[in-house]
């Protein structure tokens, strides 16, 4: 059996869902537009710079959730699924993944975005198996900090050896696919690393070493 590990966003979305669901949020009133756009806007910009101060991002994107109840985050977030991540998942995303279900593949998605926006986006795809950032969740309530390590950069890296570890897996074959520079961590730990629509920096790290990149949007890949 090979382990074939997904990121998310960007990946087998055509967008972010973090961000996404930060838009969200200014739509449906719950945080102030102005301000929240302006930081919402800028972490991502560092996202896809690769320079995220990644407690910081928490800091910001974990604050809605300790400030609201589990039944008004629960309406917001299933809304949140239909309008904004139902349009953007990839058919060709969804090719690959049944292409590794039929091959009997491990399938696993782990994405530095929160697990309580991250679940659900999970499930549509049919893939039980999620390593994503965890908010922590105290008598009753998201406390509107970080449980554990974040799975961002090398955080992903030592979530997924963690979850091996409870799994009783290893992965000397394993596939990971991934569009972003800040996933280089764990695409250089893996057997079989597959840039997908990558960014210019994974693009030119990928191209020195080899690795295949593939689209799922119908891209030209580069020679």
């Amino acid at each position: 059996m090979q382990l074939t590990i997904f990121d998310l966003d960007n990946t087998l979305l055509e967008g972010d869902s973090d961000y996404l669901w930060g838009c969200h949020l200014i739509e449906q009133g719950v945080v102030d537009a102005a301000d929240y756009e302006r930081q919402n806007s800028a972490f991502y910009a560092d996202y896809r710079n690769g320079c995220l101060d990644i407690d910081a991002f928490l800091g910001f994107s974990l604050q809605p959730l300790s400030q609201h109840s589990l039944d008004h985050l629960h309406a917001w977030r299933d809304a949140f699924v239909r309008e904004k991540i139902d349009p953007i998942i990839l058919p060709e995303a969804r090719a690959l993944i049944e292409k590794h279900r039929g091959a009997g593949d491990r399938l696993l998605i782990i994405t530095a975005t929160n697990r309580f926006v991250t679940a659900p986006i999970a499930e549509r795809l049919g893939i039980a198996d999620l390593i994503a950032t965890d908010p922590e969740f105290l008598e009753g309530r998201y406390t509107g900090r970080v449980a554990g390590t974040p799975a961002f950069q090398q955080g992903k890296v030592e979530r997924l050896h963690q979850w091996l570890r409870e799994q009783g897996l290893t992965m000397p074959n394993s596939r990971f696919y991934s569009d972003s520079i800040n996933d280089l961590p764990l695409l250089s730990a893996v057997g079989h690393p597959v840039a997908v629509d990558p960014d210019p920096q994974l693009a030119a790290i990928a191209s020195e070493h080899g690795w295949p990149i593939i689209s799922l949007r119908g891209n030209q890949p580069p020679n």
